[in-house]
């Protein structure tokens, strides 16, 4: 599943290529994603010259001047530029044609993705306004992180891992961050003090920082804006190393699961 750091190097990879472009055509193949692509979307977006291009947690904001589309790659989706005459593959959902030629093709292989619309503020969508800070914004310190845990019961990496309390850290992600600040993943997020929040807060921007420089993780399909995979798998320590050594101390990576998700941590080094 795209997560934050794929999700942005996803933007960075076709911003050049759609920010200031307008859209000529848009040719939809499949309606049926996690949620109906809206009726009028053509009618809307069609000659429109799209203004900016943001991110929101895992959302993709294509900006005009009468409004915003929210595109979502859901569990397997992907944006890529193409020319125009590029022939179609399978799960080929819809293109976004401008008037250079280009083409801006979503493909969903799953149909878990979204692509919605609003002439509002797109911060203020139902789907986004709930969501808590971006990780890599100031708003996530260590205050921030250490009073939203007070009194919580729940495990720290699923504290982490909701999505009300800071956006993109997935379970990839948190079982890195949590190996790096040296932090048991069944640890209650209450009873973590201020001065390993403050590693952990460290941590979660180092580990996507470093993700999104090497341009996300491939687990499965996942490609970037430009067809090319991300190179971040390299540098797992613990995800996905169950029964290896710990690059750490030599122990051998455990496995349990927690919150439904698969959790990688060393039981050494993580207390």
């Amino acid at each position: 599943m795209p997560e934050l750091p794929e999700v942005e190097t996803t933007k960075r990879g076709i911003a050049p290529f759609v920010v200031g472009e307008t859209v000529a055509k848009i040719i939809i193949r499949e309606r049926q994603l996690r949620w109906p692509i809206p009726g009028t979307l053509k009618k809307q977006l069609t000659h429109e010259l799209i203004r900016k291009l943001d991110r929101r947690a895992k959302y993709l904001l294509f900006y005009t001047e009468s409004g915003c589309m929210l595109l979502h790659l859901g569990m397997s989706g992907s944006l890529r530029i193409l020319d125009k005459d590029m022939p179609l593959t399978k799960h080929d959902h819809v293109d976004f044609v401008f008037e250079s030629g280009r083409t801006l093709r979503f493909r969903d292989p799953r149909k878990f993705g979204s692509i919605l619309w609003t002439k509002d503020d797109p911060h203020q969508h139902k789907l986004i306004a709930h969501l808590g800070p971006e990780p890599l914004h100031d708003a996530f310190d260590t205050d921030y992180l250490y009073q939203k845990s007070r009194k919580r019961s729940q495990a720290v990496k699923t504290f982490i891992m909701d999505s009300r309390v800071v956006v993109g850290v997935g379970n990839i992600y948190a079982n890195e961050a949590l190996f790096m600040a040296g932090i048991n993943p069944r640890q209650k997020a209450g009873k973590v003090s201020k001065a390993r929040y403050e590693k952990l807060v460290t941590a979660i921007k180092q580990v996507l920082a470093s993700a999104i420089k090497k341009g996300g993780t491939t687990l499965r399909d996942f490609i970037n804006g430009e067809g090319k995979p991300g190179y971040f798998r390299n540098e797992l320590n613990v995800y996905d190393r169950a029964g290896e050594q710990c690059v750490n101390c030599e122990k051998t990576i455990k496995i349990i699961r927690l919150g439904q998700r698969s959790t990688f941590y060393c039981s050494s080094c993580q207390k």
